[in-house]
């Protein structure tokens, strides 16, 4: 199990947009291009096929990457005033 990752909402709410695009846009892109590289015929020396099951890999690790990060942060928001300092503060 990995430490606590500290992060702004801001941060947070990046991180979901991109695992969101990764599952839906990205998957059915990568989908589209192996099924139209699958027509040009042999996929043994096809570039085209082999390019997109290389895309279709990167961006399924990178999806286990950010659900795994995404267990483990912990989103921080900002604090003003108080007398002491800690993680979220800002100071002026």
């Amino acid at each position: 199990m990995s430490q606590a990752q500290y992060i702004s909402p801001t941060g947070f709410d990046q991180l979901k947009k991109e695992l969101l695009d990764r599952k839906t846009i990205f998957r059915k892109e990568i989908a589209e291009k192996i099924g139209d590289a699958k027509e040009l015929g042999d996929l043994s020396e096809n570039f085209e096929y082999h390019d997109a099951k290389d895309q279709q890999s990167a961006n399924e690790t990178r999806i286990l990457e950010l659900e795994d990060m995404m267990h483990n942060l912990v989103v921080v928001n900002s604090k003003k005033g108080g007398v002491h300092v800690s993680i979220g503060s800002t100071i002026m």
